[in-house]
């Protein structure tokens, strides 16, 4: 059912919305809508652009636009103390609420993670109703109300005493509408949505604790779009009495490749508002082969070979980044570690010396802080950084240049073969289920089945957008397994879609079929859709179209 609130406004009813959608509230949100929404317009236009130049007509990426600032010799303003914070951030849905309650309060030891990123982006599965779900849970985290009973379980989550994390809002990216709420016939921007929620809702909350307000802007691609969040931000500041902009802090994740060359200019843009960079892997790699995927010599190896420390011109990209943000006295933060516990003491063992080796390396680098995807590994994840801290050990003059380190691309070394494609595509389906079933982070094992010791990974929609756009690569270019001598065609990925299906259904006998069929065919529709250079992100469907496309025969 939809609620008709006036001749412009138009939005499903989903849970709670009454508590959200308030006529103060929507007075605010034509006010920026008004503002801001055809600027939305030109940067999607500006995008698809550039993306088609190197697609379409095969424009080097490398001749995208160079910063224009790396000389200067400018500083952001100085930040709150807790984003200065040397640790680690916990990440996941913050719709999922026993999930968010979870990641605000200690582990088992009593260890509680420096910061919390409440994310309604990469995690969480784009309804309206995650997004007013998201606006109500952050509130309640900051008045420490927020608890939740999960009946099936017998079990309550509350909010335990002690100092709370501080949190980081991520919002939905400019690339992406709300389907299920109308402005003048059409769909409002998931970003205006969601920050107007936040800075109504939340921001007023974190003001009245004294609090600062600090926000991730996910998948920014230019200088361009920096000033859009600046703008937005001051726009906002000047119209809702509660807000002043210096509350307002917010870090750009770095994660498309034009974003990589102007990483110092879209520092700047942020203006006061600046805070730092974020290294984010896996998004990163993904634009990377969007960008290339039409390129015959820029096939790329098997995800799971692409390791950051080991492929010199990705761990270049996080050097100069760090470089970037320690000259201009921002934050540079790590990526994610992944992995999830484990009945089995020596998977998790792995796990654990994995995620200990890479936050080392990032520590070395001179990140801050990381991410962690779950609280068990938390304290594992934050101690390369707390020791580095602890140490006194800084950066050297030479770390700090980014002339050091300038940007190159090339083709990451490692093995093609049908087992990467395999493990893609149990991705691709494993994660599709979670989606329909309105979870956008999913721990999946790829190796399920397969011997050896292997943890469960989280996966989230970057990693999914990763896995799709290999296969596809494969599939244009008609690429050779080099363990198989199979080449892949239709028929043979299409075949290896079944073949998981059933194997997932073999291994897992009491999960349902039926969804299982459905995110095998949207799998293959969406894979189809790369290979068409159609690069429109899960998060733009419809649940109506996905259950269109599931109940459609298979696209190959």
């Amino acid at each position: 059912m939809y609620q008709t609130v006036n001749k412009r406004i138009k939005y499903k009813e989903v849970k709670d919305h009454e508590k959200v959608f308030t006529n103060e509230f929507l007075i605010y949100l034509l006010k920026v809508h008004d503002s801001f929404s055809n600027r939305i317009k030109k940067i999607r236009e500006n995008r698809g652009i550039v993306l088609n130049d190197s697609i379409r007509n095969k424009i080097n990426p490398i001749n995208f636009d160079k910063s224009f600032l790396d000389t200067s010799e400018w500083k952001i303003p100085k930040l709150p103390k807790n984003l200065t914070t040397y640790g680690i951030e916990i990440s996941g849905p913050v719709s999922n609420t026993p999930m968010f309650i979870n990641g605000l309060n200690p582990d088992k030891q009593g260890f509680r993670a420096d910061g919390d990123l409440d994310d309604d982006e990469d995690s969480a599965s784009h309804t309206l109703e995650n997004t007013v779900r998201a606006a109500i849970n952050r509130e309640g985290a900051i008045n420490r109300s927020l608890e939740y009973f999960d009946q099936s379980k017998n079990r309550e989550y509350k909010i335990v005493d002690g100092n709370l994390p501080f949190l980081m809002h991520r919002e939905r990216g400019l690339m992406l509408d709300e389907a299920d709420f109308l402005i003048d016939g059409n769909p409002v921007s998931a970003s205006i949505l969601g920050t107007c929620l936040t800075l109504f809702y939340v921001g007023k909350a974190h003001v009245e604790k004294k609090e600062k307000i600090f926000f991730y802007l996910p998948k920014l691609e230019s200088f361009e779009e920096t000033i859009f969040w600046k703008d937005f931000f001051n726009f906002s500041c000047d119209y809702l009495i509660h807000l002043d902009k210096s509350l307002i802090k917010a870090i750009i994740l770095i994660e498309s490749l034009p974003a990589v060359f102007q990483m110092e200019e879209m520092l700047y843009g942020l203006g006061e508002y600046a805070a730092g960079l974020n290294a984010a892997r896996w998004d990163l790699k993904a634009s990377m082969l969007e960008f290339v995927l039409n390129d015959e010599n820029s096939i790329w190896p098997d995800r799971f070979d692409i390791d950051i420390k080991k492929t010199p011109f990705l761990s270049n990209i996080f050097r100069r980044l760090v470089a970037i943000c320690l000259k201009h006295g921002a934050v540079p933060i790590g990526g994610m570690a992944t992995a999830l516990p484990d009945k089995d003491p020596q998977v998790n063992k792995l796990a654990s010396k994995s995620i200990i080796e890479d936050k080392k390396w990032e520590a070395n680098l001179g990140f801050l802080r990381a991410w962690v995807a779950h609280i068990y590994h938390m304290k594992t994840a934050a101690m390369p950084f707390k020791e580095i801290y602890n140490s006194g050990l800084k950066p050297d003059e030479y770390q700090k240049n980014p002339d050091n380190f300038p940007v190159l691309l090339e083709v990451p070394k490692g093995s093609l073969t049908i087992e990467g494609t395999r493990r893609n595509i149990r991705t691709i389906i494993e994660y599709l289920e979670g989606w329909l079933n309105d979870k956008g982070a999913k721990g999946i094992d790829s190796l399920e089945g397969k011997p050896g010791v292997h943890p469960a990974l989280m996966e989230d929609l970057a990693t999914a957008r990763i896995s799709v756009a290999q296969v596809a690569q494969r599939l244009i270019h008609g690429s050779v397994c080099e363990d198989t001598n199979v080449k892949h065609d239709f028929k043979n990925v299409r075949k290896i879609f079944d073949d998981e299906f059933e194997d997932i259904i073999r291994l897992n006998p009491n999960y349902n079929q039926e969804l299982y069929q459905k995110a095998r065919k949207i799998g293959i529709y969406w894979v189809q859709s790369y290979t068409e250079f159609n690069f429109d992100s899960l998060g733009s469907i419809s649940r109506e179209r996905l259950d269109n496309i599931s109940n459609s025969k298979d696209k190959f």
